[in-house]
């Protein structure tokens, strides 16, 4: 874990005054690095009967993609207000540390029966994953658990999470 933080570098002031911001892009330039994240957020997972993994825009979507690859299974895109093609979208509303959004779904992209893996980058209050959970459960799944590179505790974003197993590489 410490070659993972080592590259992680704090960028003050983004994406806007009094924010201390985790960046993980050094993580993903770093090949071993990458591999040894996503070997870490998958492994807990294993043998869990996840049959998909969602992941939300934008850095989700590089460990989400990856962790799915890892578990033999499909990557559900979780996407911001008009950008998923297909027209027959779910969408939830939540707040973040520093606003609001909204995250959309294709509606035939899991349902009934399945088991998903939710992976973000970092939890901070757990707007986003409590939104992504409640959207995948919303289409009729099962959320078999959420992992995260960084969890932010301070901000207890974990204690919105309640109802689900969650597993942080870092913590800060």
């Amino acid at each position: 874990m410490e070659r993972i933080k080592a590259r992680i570098r704090d960028i003050p002031d983004f994406p806007r005054p009094g924010i201390l911001f985790k960046d993980i892009t050094p993580v993903v330039l770093d090949a071993e690095c990458l591999r040894l994240a996503v070997e870490c957020l998958h492994r807990p997972f294993l043998g869990q009967g996840v049959t998909a993994v969602a992941g939300m825009e934008a850095r989700g979507f590089i460990f989400g993609s990856l962790v799915a690859w890892e578990l033999g299974v499909g990557f559900v895109p979780l996407r911001k207000p008009g950008k998923l093609p297909y027209h027959q979208v779910k969408s939830m509303e939540y707040d973040l540390e520093y606003g609001s959004a909204a995250l959309e779904v294709h509606t035939d992209a899991v349902g009934e029966g399945d088991r998903v893996l939710i992976i973000d980058d970092l939890l901070a209050t757990g707007g986003t994953a409590r939104a992504s959970c409640e959207l995948i459960e919303s289409l009729g799944a099962e959320v078999a658990g959420c992992a995260f590179m960084v969890e932010l505790d301070a901000l207890r974003g974990r204690d919105r999470l309640e109802r689900w197993p969650i597993h942080s590489l870092l913590h800060y």
